[in-house]
């Protein structure tokens, strides 16, 4: 088999929003998703195509494991691998307005134990996307010892990465480009990431948070 044939018969794919492209408004406006969706994670999935020719073992890799060896591939693998893990799960975090639930007792208790309090992780959290300097990601993760653990990545670059300051399995993520949240904030970032807290899928964040400690 040829490696354009491996690269044909195993691409990576856009997957729908799990919600209309209006549901999370007026959080996060039907246009910013409409582009944020179809035009640029759309372009992070044919970039990563267009590397299979180079890197076929791509192909046959989940997300996750290209992103435990990143340090073996290329900037365009990184960028846009990263780009298409990024947000495909970012996508799945979010939730329309009084739909997403809250923290289940087990990561309540969590939170209590690494921050304080709810609040105090929302403020770390805030803090972390809005002192991302440039484009990037704020992450709640849990590290190797199942700690909780506020963090935040440049460009598309997460912490499932080997090559990453801070590693861990993300549970929560914000996405702080500007292209997330421009149209609606314009350069209130801070305003953004106060407000997202309302859309967050709390349901998501407990399930990855229970596979991550279990």
């Amino acid at each position: 088999m040829s490696l354009s044939t491996v690269a044909a018969a195993a691409t990576f794919t856009l997957a729908p929003l799990p919600y209309a492209a209006d549901a999370l408004a007026p959080v996060i406006d039907e246009q910013t998703m409409q582009i944020h969706h179809g035009k640029h994670h759309q372009a992070y999935v044919n970039n990563l195509n267009g590397q299979l020719e180079t890197f076929p073992e791509l192909a046959k890799l989940p997300l996750e494991a290209i992103m435990s060896r990143m340090s073996r591939y290329n900037a365009a693998v990184r960028n846009n691998g990263g780009g298409h893990y990024n947000h495909q799960l970012f996508w799945q975090l979010l939730s329309p307005p009084g739909q997403g639930g809250e923290p289940s007792v087990q990561l309540a208790e969590a939170i209590k134990r690494d921050f304080g309090s709810l609040p105090a992780l929302q403020n770390a959290f805030n803090q972390a996307a809005a002192t991302r300097f440039g484009s990037g990601w704020a992450w709640l993760i849990v590290d190797s010892n199942n700690k909780l653990v506020v963090t935040s990545t440049p460009n598309q670059d997460n912490p499932l990465m080997d090559m990453v300051e801070v590693q861990g399995t993300p549970i929560l993520a914000l996405d702080v480009w500007e292209h997330a949240y421009y149209l609606q904030y314009q350069n209130k970032r801070g305003d953004y990431a106060s407000a997202w807290w309302q859309i967050v899928n709390w349901q998501k964040v407990n399930a990855l948070f229970s596979t991550a400690t279990n």
